[in-house]
C-alpha cells in the first residue's frame, strides 16, 4: 500500500469499525459535489453527516415495523372512514399522533366483525412505530399459546420482559374464541403488568358485557376490565361488515348465467 492510498484505507477501516455505512459510501460523491459546489469543509461534513442520520432512522423505522410482526401492513390512508360512518375520525386522527403512549393510555376498538377494527389498529400501531415506539402485535389466542408455551418451558420471564420493553402492545381478535383458565389468568397477568407502565390496544368484537363468556370469570373479567378502560379511548364500529358488503356488491354485479336450452 503506498503512502498516497495509506488515508483513504484507514478511514474506511475506522468508518466501518463505527459502524457508519452510509458515511462509507457516500463520502467520496460528496466530497466530489462540495467541491463542485466550492463548499467548506464543514457543510461537507454536516451533509455526509445528515445523510447517515437519515439513513439510520430509516434503518430503525423499518426494524420496528419488521419486529412489530403485523400480520398485514395497513395504513390510514387505505381506511374508508364514509364506508363506516360510526367511527369517530375525528377522534382516531389525533390518536395517530401517539400522545396517548406518552401518557400511558389505552385504546379500545369495539365492534362488529368486518367493520375495520384491526385495519386501524394496524395503522394506529404503524404510526406509532413511525414515530419511534417499540410495537407488538398480536392476536388475543396467539399471545396466550405463546404464553401457555413459555410457561411450560420455563421461559416466562423472559417473554414478559420483551413485553416489558414496548411502549405498545396490541391485542387483536378478543372474543373471537374462549380462554382456558390458565390462558385468562396469563392473559390477565399482561395486561396488569403493562398497567400504567406500557400503552395497550384492544379489538373486540363483544360487547363489555359479554367478556366474561370469554375469560369464564366474572370477578377477573371485572379486574380485567377495570386496567384497561382506566385511561382509555374507546372507538366503536357499529356498520355492517366491510367484507360483506363487497361480497353483495359482487353478487349484484354479476351477470346472471344463461340457461342452458336442454334444461328447458
Amino acid at each position: 500500500m503506498s503512502e498516497k492510498d495509506k488515508p483513504t484505507v484507514l478511514l474506511e477501516y475506522y468508518l466501518k469499525k463505527l459502524r457508519l455505512p452510509t458515511m462509507l459510501r457516500e463520502y467520496a460523491p460528496m466530497a466530489a459535489v462540495c467541491q463542485k459546489d466550492r463548499a467548506a469543509f464543514p457543510t461537507y461534513l454536516l451533509r455526509l453527516t445528515e445523510r447517515e442520520l437519515l439513513d439510520r432512522e430509516k434503518r430503525s423505522a423499518e426494524r420496528r415495523v419488521k419486529d412489530a410482526n403485523f400480520p398485514v401492513l395497513k395504513t390510514i390512508d387505505t381506511f374508508d372512514f364514509k364506508a363506516q360512518p360510526s367511527i369517530n375520525e375525528q377522534l382516531v386522527r389525533e390518536l395517530m399522533r401517539g400522545e396517548y403512549i406518552d401518557k400511558r393510555e389505552n385504546i379500545l376498538l369495539i365492534g362488529n366483525s368486518g367493520t375495520g377494527k384491526t385495519h386501524l389498529a394496524s395503522a394506529l400501531a404503524f404510526s406509532a412505530c413511525a414515530h419511534g415506539r417499540k410495537v407488538r402485535f398480536h392476536t388475543v389466542t396467539g399471545l396466550i399459546t405463546a404464553l401457555v408455551e413459555c410457561r411450560e418451558e420455563r421461559r416466562m420471564q423472559q417473554l414478559q420482559k420483551q413485553l416489558q420493553r414496548l411502549h405498545l402492545l396490541v391485542l387483536d381478535e378478543l372474543g373471537y374464541v374462549p380462554f382456558s383458565k390458565a390462558g385468562s389468568e396469563l392473559l390477565f397477568e399482561v395486561i396488569s403488568r403493562a398497567y400504567e407502565q406500557n400503552s395497550l390496544m384492544v379489538t373486540s368484537n363483544l360487547p363489555f358485557e359479554e367478556w366474561t363468556e370469554v375469560f369464564g370469570s366474572e370477578r377477573l373479567t371485572g379486574a380485567l376490565l377495570d386496567r384497561i378502560t382506566h385511561r382509555c379511548h374507546i372507538l366503536e364500529a357499529n356498520g355492517e361488515s366491510y367484507r360483506l358488503r363487497q361480497a353483495k356488491k359482487r353478487s349484484k354485479h354479476r351477470s346472471p348465467q344463461k340457461q342452458d336450452p336442454k334444461q328447458k
